[in-house]
């Protein structure tokens, strides 16, 4: 059995938007399901730290990580059409991005071999200078970018598997050779970047790889999509850490897409994730919440996803 980190923290909860699909009965759903299974207890349970401004500031410009703040504090409701805020909401946005530091150190010192935090709000969507998506903060971005300024790590591949094209952290790094971006989505979709031509610019040509998805693919368009293409690109690409932004709202009972996953793909996806991580950077997965809106198929997904960084029910 593999050292897992597991990083959760009621404060995620305080993050209120109801009625909206990216509300915090997600996380209760993932914690009723992760609790209540057996290998909860060979989980190694993270409490999640505040990600400093400075932390943010690496991806995000300062006078918007204010206007977030200012906005929480004066009551403000929506940061823009998609993402509904409280007034908890940035904190719970600093300690959301701060989980995936908390787990990287972790990792860093060998305590854990690979982490899942279970966190929200979401990342993926926001962009340096805006709210988008259900998203305030660039959680894997902020990651990535600690891992290179301040734990020192040469390279970080980050591979986005939500139904959505994770358009704040391929604009964040587009022009980056040292961060390499791939994304598995629905396509053409929300939000409509991701085609299979955008590769990066300047130097960082050929550090993203977007592999598209028409709607109704399955289990082995995914599959398939992994072995041969991304798996290659990171033996290639040769990375000193792995983050997996992970949505499950590609799954087939996703009320917000169109793709259809079974929860069993999720746990294959892993495996193939942690094999390649095994064979080039010692294991390291850092795995953050992304999107999932059926609540069923979220946990089940994810209870699967963390058993499979577990090793758990691999013989």
């Amino acid at each position: 059995v593999n050292k897992t980190g597991y990083i959760s923290d009621p404060f995620y909860l305080r993050h209120e938007n109801e009625p909206h699909p990216e509300n915090s009965g997600r996380l209760t759903a993932i914690q009723n399901k992760i609790e209540s299974s057996k290998f909860y207890n060979n989980l190694t349970l993270i409490q999640p730290r505040k990600a400093t401004v400075e932390d943010i500031a690496r991806v995000h410009d300062k006078g918007y990580i204010e206007s977030v703040e200012q906005s929480c504090q004066n009551g403000v409701r929506n940061l823009d059409a998609d993402t509904v805020i409280s007034s908890d909401s940035y904190e719970a946005a600093l300690l959301s991005a701060g989980a995936g530091l908390e787990a990287l150190d972790k990792i860093l010192a060998g305590t854990v071999n690979n982490a899942f935090c279970a966190v929200r709000p979401p990342g993926h969507h926001a962009e340096k200078n805006r709210a988008m998506g259900f998203c305030l903060f660039n959680n894997v971005g902020v990651v990535a970018r600690y891992a290179q300024e301040v734990k020192q790590l040469d390279k970080v591949l980050i591979f986005d598997w939500d139904v959505h094209h994770g358009n704040g952290t391929q604009h964040s790094f587009y022009k980056h050779s040292s961060i390499f971006y791939s994304s598995t989505h629905q396509y053409p979709f929300y939000p409509g970047t991701g085609g299979g031509d955008e590769t990066g610019t300047g130097d960082g040509l050929g550090a993203t790889l977007n592999l598209p998805m028409q709607a109704f693919s399955g289990d082995p368009d995914y599959l398939n999509a992994i072995e041969y293409k991304l798996v290659p690109a990171i033996q290639n690409f040769n990375p000193d850490l792995i983050i997996i932004s992970a949505g499950f709202d590609a799954h087939e009972n996703d009320p917000l897409a169109q793709i259809k996953l079974s929860t069993e793909c999720y746990g294959k996806m892993t495996q193939q994730l942690f094999e390649v991580a095994n064979e080039v950077c010692d294991g390291r997965i850092l795995s953050m919440l992304e999107g999932g809106y059926d609540y069923s198929a979220l946990g089940d997904s994810v209870q699967l996803h963390v058993e499979t960084l577990l090793n758990y029910h691999i013989e």
